[in-house]
């Protein structure tokens, strides 16, 4: 059964044709049934639920843009004047300035809107075909489980849940305390009746992965119950973190990674700490580009791809980078922590065979180094035989003739050009890509084991157990072994827990959700100043409000835009 799963994703990134949100269709668009002759009909309902998540949701200039972009972490400027500028939607989001207009507002609506249909349109089906398949009620509780995720992306963002159970209903909109307790209601409902990852693996969601979500919920569910104020994280709340997540952890079925960037290889779906991923495999048409979005348009890190390279995209921020130095005093961050960076490359002129030629992990800082391109004959410089040049990559764009040098400092004036800012190569190129440069293959995280462990200590230290939150914390920490592990810390309260995360889970989706719970995201940090909890919700896009508009009081937009 999995390979038909399989077959039918694969089938429906390339039959399925989409149309945009609009109120004809009560907000939720219902044109989702693909060409699927001589397909299980089960099947068949339940593939459009994942089919193309990655581009419509999960790509790098949508959901990864509102969660990382609008925060500390993530800052992509004009660079050199006009690149990235598309209309200030980056900058806006940076700046929590964004209008009801920005086209990653409406980008990451219309996706999850999109497939929250799918979800009602496979529930449709499978109700009725549950009645006698005990396999379809399997699907139907993934469904419900999938449609609840993709409500809890908009809850997050948005303030708001669709609940809709069939489709020629008109969707009803829920916020605040009711929008937490339908989604907690979906997902207890449906816990036991979705198969384990052991069964399906971690590109489908399961049990665990249902387990975590809800526990993810719970973390978060005093700010979503009131969203402009202060959170009150209530025990009751606390303590059901706690349960789903030891859950988790007693299932078996995860584990920790003892090399950290092994997470977000190419070939990262049969890593066990994987508990809920968008599956992108080459067989299932993988293609997210992660990879590339943060590192040097001059910088080649495939001798088999020449046309393979960075695109200058976000940088890490100064205030970002000062949170590893201020935590390893005295330490180079790369010496004292095996997340912040993995050397695979000399770093200096050489020569590599292409076999061993592996461009380093994590946060890159100073002189850039990589593949040499010839003036002319081959595209990269060779030494003898099948070995590269590896030397400072010469900058093409702005300064050329000299070397890329990734300075700290980055903004949106005079430190925004193409080298400005330390970069991140988090998720690993494609080795197998025909592009290599847009192919990214490895599966995209949404949820994984440590967030487990990393959970429970916060929930645990809301609840004044400093103790046991520090033991989870430490025991995350020391999992990382197969290079150096990061020393243990020797007391735990918010502050260091908020920090922790940070290191744990940057460019990983969380960033701005884990800001505002700890009250961090009005903060000011490098150009930004917007210190409005009213720009904790984004704005709905115009166009969806636009289209509700007959309808007196339907959608509403979010306070103060």
């Amino acid at each position: 059964m999995k390979n038909k799963i399989t077959m039918v994703l694969l089938l429906s990134s390339l039959l399925l044709t989409w149309n945009c949100t609009d109120l004809e269709e009560n907000i939720l668009d219902e044109s989702l049934t693909p060409s699927t002759e001589g397909i299980d009909e089960a099947v068949a309902a339940l593939a459009p639920v994942y089919a193309q998540a990655q581009d419509d949701i999960w790509r790098h200039t949508k959901y990864f843009a509102m969660q990382e972009i609008s925060t500390d972490e993530a800052i992509l400027p004009y660079r050199g004047g006009t690149d990235w500028g598309d209309g200030g939607k980056f900058s806006d989001l940076y700046l929590h300035v964004p209008t009801p207009g920005n086209a990653i507002m409406s980008d990451v609506w219309n996706g999850v809107t999109k497939h929250i249909a799918a979800a009602v349109s496979a529930i449709s089906v499978l109700e009725i075909l549950a009645e006698s398949d005990p396999q379809s009620a399997i699907y139907l509780a993934e469904s419900r489980a999938m449609r609840a995720l993709y409500n809890h992306i908009l809850l997050d963002a948005f303030g708001l849940v669709f609940v809709k159970d069939r489709i020629e209903d008109q969707s009803v909109i829920l916020r605040g305390s009711d929008a937490v307790d339908y989604l907690i209601s979906e997902l207890t409902d449906v816990e036991g009746s979705v198969a384990t990852v052991t069964q399906v693996g971690p590109g489908r969601m399961t049990k665990t992965g249902v387990q975590a979500l809800l526990a993810r919920i719970y973390l978060n569910a005093a700010v979503y119950r009131d969203p402009y104020g202060t959170p009150d994280f209530s025990t009751a709340d606390m303590d059901a973190v706690i349960e789903y997540t030891n859950k988790v952890i007693s299932s078996g079925e995860h584990a920790l990674s003892a090399e950290y960037f092994e997470i977000f290889d190419d070939e990262n779906h049969t890593n066990k700490e994987l508990i809920f991923a968008i599956d992108q495999r080459a067989d299932l048409g993988g293609h997210n580009r992660m990879a590339y979005f943060s590192m040097s348009g001059d910088f080649y890190p495939l001798p088999e791809f020449p046309s393979a390279n960075g695109t200058d995209g976000p940088a890490i921020t100064p205030d970002f980078y000062q949170t590893w130095v201020d935590a390893n005093p005295g330490v180079d961050p790369a010496d004292a922590d095996p997340r912040f960076h993995k050397d695979n490359l000399i770093n200096e002129p050489g020569c590599v065979s292409a076999e061993d030629f592996e461009i380093d992990r994590g946060i890159y800082r100073g002189l850039l180094y990589g593949l040499q391109h010839d003036q002319g004959g081959d595209p990269f410089e060779r030494c003898e035989g099948d070995k590269y040049v590896v030397d400072l990559v010469t900058n093409r764009r702005s300064d050329v003739g000299a070397p890329v040098d990734h300075t700290l400092e980055v903004d949106f004036t005079t430190n925004s050009s193409h080298s400005a800012g330390y970069r991140v190569e988090k998720y690993e190129f494609s080795k197998e890509s025909s592009s290599g440069r847009n192919g990214g293959q490895a599966d995209l995280i949404v949820l994984r084991y440590a967030d487990m462990f990393l959970m429970r200590a916060e929930a645990q230290l809301r609840k004044g157990d400093a103790a046991s939150a520090l033991a989870d914390v430490n025991l995350v920490r020391a999992s990382r072994t197969a290079r150096h592990t990061a020393p243990a810390l020797a007391s735990m309260d918010l502050d260091i827990l908020y920090r922790e995360r940070g290191f744990e889970f940057y460019w990983e989706f969380q960033r701005r959700t884990d800001m505002i719970r700890f009250g961090k995201y009005e903060d000011p940090y490098t150009a930004k100043t917007n210190a409005d909890p009213k720009k904790r919700l984004f704005p709905i896009p115009q166009s969806a409000v636009d289209g509700a508009s007959i309808l007196e009081g339907y959608l509403v937009q979010n306070d103060s835009y």
